[in-house]
């Protein structure tokens, strides 16, 4: 069992940056792959970014390539989203998940609480 909570997420103006963390519960974290998420109000929850176990490998959706980075610290079980220049459109709640397999997945096995992310024009 893994418990997941998010934080980092607030009112930025666009081409702002910020980090989401996302703490974990659980001495298995470093044998979970995880990814971040976003749903955006009357939108599909979108994968963004994911990142193996040992954190040597991570992929990203073309939405974010670029400009968001992943990374994980499993001595301190967290998973970082580091965002930058961000736009209006990456306005969204924004969820950390942890699975037991390979990272580029949707069916994720554990979900945190979502942290609300507004991008203001």
């Amino acid at each position: 069992q893994v418990q997941l909570v998010e934080s980092g997420g607030g009112l930025v103006q666009a081409g702002g940056s910020l980090r989401l963390s996302c703490a974990a519960s659980g001495r298995t974290f470093g044998s979970y792959s995880m990814g971040w998420f976003r749903q955006a109000p009357g939108k599909e929850r979108e994968l963004l970014a994911a990142i193996t176990w040992s954190g040597s490998s991570t992929n990203y959706a073309d939405s974010v390539k670029g400009r968001f980075t992943i990374s994980r610290d499993n001595a301190k079980n967290t998973v970082y989203l580091q965002m930058n220049s961000l736009k209006p459109e990456d306005t969204a709640v924004y969820y950390c998940a942890a699975r037991a397999g390979r990272p580029w997945a949707m069916n994720y096995d554990y979900w945190g609480q979502g942290t609300q992310v507004t991008v203001s024009s």
